[in-house]
Order: C-alpha cells, then sequence, then structure tokens
C-alpha cells in the first residue's frame, strides 16, 4: 500500500466509515447494499472492496452462485427486479454516461423504492465510488 490512510488520517477515514452506519439504519436490504457495493467495486476496479463485499454478502446469507453472477447480473435469472433496478442505477451513478443518470435507469428505480429509499440507495453508491476511489489511490489489497 502506498500510505496506510486509515493510519495517516484516522479523524477523516472514521467520517468517511461513517456513512455506513447511517445506512446501516435505512430501510435497504443489507444483501442489497453488499450486492450494489459489490458491482460498483467491480466498475471501479477496487480489489479490496471487491473481496470485502462479497465476503460481507456472504456472511449476510446471499449465494456465492448469485454474486458470481454480478457483473452479468442483466442476463442472471437470479436477481430480483428491484435489485437489477438498483444495480442499473449503480452502474449509471458510476459510469456517468452522458454525464447524467438517464431517465429510464431513475423512473425504474423509481418503480421499486419509494423517495427515502431511492435517495439512501443513491446516498449508498456515491458512498462506494468515493471509497473505491480513496483505496485504488493508496492501492489498498485484501489480505490474502
Amino acid at each position: 500500500m502506498r500510505i496506510d490512510y486509515a493510519a495517516t488520517a484516522p479523524d477523516g477515514y472514521k467520517t468517511l466509515l461513517a456513512m455506513y452506519g447511517y445506512l446501516k439504519t435505512t430501510d435497504l436490504a443489507p444483501v442489497l447494499l453488499h450486492i450494489v457495493y459489490l458491482r460498483v467495486s467491480q466498475i471501479n476496479g477496487c480489489p479490496y472492496c471487491v473481496d470485502l463485499h462479497w465476503k460481507d454478502a456472504v456472511r449476510e446469507g446471499e449465494e456465492p452462485r448469485k454474486l458470481n453472477g454480478v457483473s452479468n447480473w442483466k442476463y442472471m435469472p437470479f436477481f430480483t427486479p428491484a435489485e437489477k433496478a438498483a444495480l442499473a442505477l449503480a452502474e449509471e451513478m458510476t459510469l456517468l454516461p452522458g454525464q447524467e443518470v438517464s431517465a429510464a435507469a431513475f423512473e425504474e428505480a423509481r418503480l421499486h423504492f419509494n423517495d427515502k429509499d431511492l435517495t439512501d440507495l443513491s446516498l449508498a453508491i456515491a458512498h462506494m465510488n468515493m471509497l473505491n476511489r480513496v483505496a485504488i489511490t493508496f492501492h489498498k489489497l485484501p489480505a490474502k
């Protein structure tokens, strides 16, 4: 690792992680959050977060086979319509094609999530993107 950012700026790191505490209080299912975190981390190429959220999802009871399909979720039969809407939103928020989230992805998500849950889901996606960028910058890797 280039710099141990958690040790170098512990207050900043604790503040960054505090969003997890908030997200755990929302009505979003923990497994849904881990699936979204996993997909965002895959897109960003964050090895630490891919490993972490795969393990966390398994601990929450998610099937490894389903998690292995997250990278190809559009064509897998394992995902509910709500999970697919969340994953589509996660991809668009992470990649920002055309510098915005499409109306189609947003409206599909809105069919499955109320305004509060959709806001919380968007915060979770943005939070994971931020965590990925810090971990990637400092070359944080999973433990062997």
